[in-house]
C-alpha cells in the first residue's frame, strides 16, 4: 500500500460561528478553502482569516492539510492514519470531508509538530 500523501494549504484559516438561522454571508471568499455547515445549533464557516469581518464570533489561527486524492468512497481508515498520530502528539484537530478528499485543520502553532508526528509514522508531506 502506498503511503498517504498530503500538502499544507498556504492560507491561514479561521473557524466562525453564527446563529443556525443566519443566511450564508456574502463576505465569503470566492476562492481558496471555504466550507459552510449548518446544524440545528449553528452555522459554522471555515475560511480565510483575512475574509472574516469584525463582529463575527471567530477562532483564528488554523492551518489545513489536504490529503492528496481524489479518495474513493470505499477508502477505509484515511482519517485514522492522520488523527491517530496527532492525538498521540496531543494535537487537537477539526476534520472536514469533501467529495474528493479529506482536510484536517490544526492550530497554526501546532503545524510543525503535526508534520513531524505524521512523517514519523510514514505519511508523506509534499509541502
Amino acid at each position: 500500500m502506498e503511503p498517504l500523501r498530503y500538502i499544507w494549504l498556504a492560507e491561514p484559516l479561521a473557524v466562525c460561528r453564527m446563529p443556525s438561522t443566519a443566511a450564508v454571508p456574502g463576505w465569503l471568499p470566492a476562492e481558496g478553502f471555504t466550507t459552510v455547515s449548518r446544524t440545528a445549533d449553528e452555522l459554522s464557516i471555515v475560511c480565510s482569516e483575512a475574509a472574516v469581518p469584525a463582529g463575527v464570533q471567530v477562532e483564528p489561527g488554523w492551518r489545513a492539510l489536504r490529503v492528496l486524492g481524489p479518495l474513493s468512497f470505499d477508502a477505509v481508515g484515511v482519517l485514522n492514519q492522520i488523527t491517530g498520530p496527532l492525538a498521540s502528539a496531543g494535537i487537537p484537530i477539526i476534520a472536514i470531508g469533501t467529495f474528493d478528499t479529506d482536510y484536517v485543520l490544526v492550530r497554526s502553532s501546532d503545524q510543525i509538530r503535526a508534520d513531524e508526528a505524521l512523517q514519523a509514522v510514514g505519511l508523506v508531506s509534499l509541502g
